[in-house]
């Protein structure tokens, strides 16, 4: 069953500014995705790929349906399966996060063109139990 999709765009001009910064990269990227964006880091694919990363992160929380409360974002990467395939890799706080939901899969897709990167999440869950955020987000009250 399908229990969240999220989307998000970033500028990749915006990364111009981060691919430098080592303490912006350390505060939201996995040590394995810094590593990664590196490695190509003088050419524009490292800019596409921090940005389609960010991106990634991003429609994450979308997806659960709360935003990225109670989790770090380095605690989430994106990584490449044997095939190519982009694949949300899950760790700490941010897979206690999305295991209270129950089990699933998470799917995405990422693309970049225009000056844009994008990234789109789908969560397929086996057994929804709950909703995660309701742990860890705060909620203001509705007033009527």
């Amino acid at each position: 069953m399908i229990s969240g999709v999220g989307i998000d765009v970033v500028k990749i001009d915006r990364m111009k500014r981060w691919i430098s910064n080592e303490d912006l990269l350390e505060r939201y990227f996995h040590p394995e995705e810094i590593k990664d964006v590196m490695k190509k880091r003088f050419n524009n694919r490292g800019l596409e790929s921090l940005a389609a990363r960010f991106a990634a992160k991003e429609a994450f929380g979308k997806a659960l349906g709360c935003g990225l409360c109670g989790m770090s974002l380095r605690n989430i990467r994106v990584g490449l399966m044997q095939s190519g395939k982009p694949e949300l890799l899950l760790y700490g706080d941010a897979m206690e996060v999305f295991n209270k939901g129950g089990q699933g899969i998470i799917h995405l897709s990422l693309s970049h063109d225009g000056g844009i990167a994008a990234a789109f999440v789908v969560i397929e869950r086996y057994n929804a139990v709950n909703n995660p955020c309701m742990e860890n987000c705060i909620f203001p009250e509705v007033k009527k």
